[in-house]
């Protein structure tokens, strides 16, 4: 299925990578274990496109990207990621000015934690957009000044621009990524003091580790520090500072409105070479972590041993997809109360709070992401555990 590049319209991208039947979305609350065991899935064909490093979902259809209030994405119930956001959110603030009596529009806001942060810290008033929002998860951060609009952002939301646009952790979900940034440089228009601070995964990491577990059908497509910035340089952005954060897993792109389509200038974009290289490797990458991780999951259960997933998200999800575990096989666990008593889509598990392990001690604690190994292994302790502790990517 020939398709241009949703980034750069460039012809020819190359096939590497394809998944078949994994959930449409990792981050719907399910009910039951029937209904997230029968969830729509689809197959995932993963295109590179060598012209600008842009690698995309070829298979991936909007219309199946229906967000709303029964999706789950927030990880501001970790310590550690809140101490990150709490740390970003006044980078922001300093960076880009905020104050009182400016103002900032977050696409893509999630439940609004971090617009609410953000808020608070600099005391300027926020506009959140996201079809997932939900008005009963604020409680007390609710202020005066910031409000929220349960919708997908389009030219019906252009009247709300702001001194900032910030979005993070969507651009991924966008099928049309060069038409989506298109789009907010044309709701810009002709005002130069806009500050744009885009936060989105990154790429190089996933496909060197072979990380199958960061494939997801909802994630239309992947970016690196240097298709990142070639994709808003196309859209006449200045790029400000580009930088690789949060254990080099996020890209931070501060940008503002230019008149021309710039020149690379960060060291960290001159990398489409090593995104061509590493795009082809990684079906056998990702092939070898599913061989590995099977053979000592199975070994685990072979000596009885109870495994723990630390983290019922999407990687969990990705990751027992891949692995076809059954629900009974090993237990998942999450520190989000939002997640707690609902299943997981695809595998059927149910996600239990972290103290339900007292009564379930497990062998071997799997870490959906090591940068917060050291949080589990501080809330085990606080339960009385000490299991062995091993983590994806490690």
């Amino acid at each position: 299925m020939e398709i241009a590049c949703p980034a750069c319209g460039a012809a020819g991208a190359e096939t590497m990578y394809r998944a078949e039947r994994i959930p449409v979305h990792s981050t719907a609350l399910l009910d039951d274990a029937a209904s997230a065991i029968g969830y729509p899935k689809r197959d995932l064909e993963l295109a590179l496109c060598r012209q600008c490093g842009f690698i995309f979902n070829r298979m991936f259809d909007q219309a199946l990207a229906a967000y709303s209030g029964r999706f789950e994405e927030s990880q501001h119930f970790s310590e550690t990621f809140g101490a990150f956001a709490r740390a970003f959110a006044r980078e922001i603030a300093d960076r880009c000015g905020l104050k009182p009596g400016r103002s900032v529009l977050e696409i893509g806001c999630g439940k609004g934690e971090f617009l609410a942060e953000l808020c608070r810290v600099s005391g300027c008033s926020g506009t959140g957009i996201d079809p997932a929002f939900r008005d009963d998860r604020l409680g007390d951060d609710r202020r005066a000044g910031l409000s929220f609009v349960a919708d997908t952002f389009g030219p019906q939301h252009y009247h709300r621009l702001a001194d900032v646009v910030l979005c993070r952790h969507t651009l991924e979900h966008i099928g049309s990524v060069g038409e989506f940034v298109a789009s907010i440089r044309e709701m810009i228009g002709d005002r130069r003091d806009v500050h744009v601070v885009f936060e989105t995964p990154e790429a190089l990491r996933i496909f060197s580790e072979g990380a199958f577990w960061d494939v997801y059908y909802e994630h239309a497509g992947y970016l690196t520090a240097g298709s990142h910035a070639r994709l808003f340089r196309r859209n006449k952005f200045e790029i400000v500072d580009l930088a690789l954060v949060y254990g080099g897993q996020y890209i931070v792109q501060y940008a503002m409105p230019a008149t021309q389509k710039g020149q690379d200038q960060y060291p960290i974009e001159h990398d489409l070479d090593r995104t061509i290289a590493l795009a082809r490797e990684f079906r056998e990458r990702a092939e070898k972590q599913v061989r590995q991780w099977s053979e000592a999951i199975a070994a685990a259960d072979a000596s009885r041993k109870r495994i723990a997933i630390w983290g019922g998200g999407s990687k969990a999800v990705a990751f027992l997809t891949a692995l076809g575990i059954s629900s009974d096989r090993l237990l998942v666990v999450d520190k989000n109360p939002f997640k707690q008593g609902r299943y997981l889509p695809g595998s059927g598990h149910r996600i239990l709070a972290p103290e339900a392990l007292r009564g379930l001690p497990p062998d071997l604690v799997v870490a959906m992401n090591p940068i917060y190994q050291a949080e589990i292994r501080e809330d085990l302790g606080a339960l009385g555990l000490s299991p062995s502790v091993v983590a994806l990517g490690c």
